[in-house]
């Protein structure tokens, strides 16, 4: 395996209407207050896992509150995703993964970090 630098590049980006739509209709979610997450297992890609990040408009008006939530959980994500990636290096699927901010207000970030890492540890339990 080669060295897995902590950057979010493009590549691990999930994007499009219908990668989206399947991951909402297939994928199984659980909860990690701050954070919803829903995952579902894809077809074999460059990359071993594909994520996406938002934040209800409904519950943050200003853009600028949600766009420092998603900095938040784009942060806590590329620092801790390592162990992710250590286990789906050998596998033959990839993992596509939805991150959803559903606290009601912002929380400091060192919270955040450490429910996104508890989250992504729980991920890894319920792939095992």
């Amino acid at each position: 395996m080669p060295k897995l630098k902590n950057t979010f590049p493009k590549a691990e980006h999930l994007c499009g209407k219908t990668a989206i739509d399947r991951l909402y209709a297939e994928g199984k979610a659980f909860l990690s207050y701050p954070a919803r997450v829903v995952f579902r297992k894809s077809e074999k890609g460059e990359v071993p896992v594909r994520c996406l990040i938002n934040a209800p408009k409904k519950k943050f008006k200003r853009a600028a509150d949600r766009n420092r939530i998603k900095r938040q959980i784009r942060e806590a994500y590329r620092k801790n995703k390592h162990e992710l990636y250590r286990l789906l290096d050998e596998k033959d699927y990839q993992l596509h993964v939805s991150i959803t901010y559903i606290g009601d207000k912002i929380e400091p970030t060192a919270f955040v970090e450490k429910k996104i890492k508890a989250a992504l540890t729980k991920l890894i339990e319920q792939l095992v």
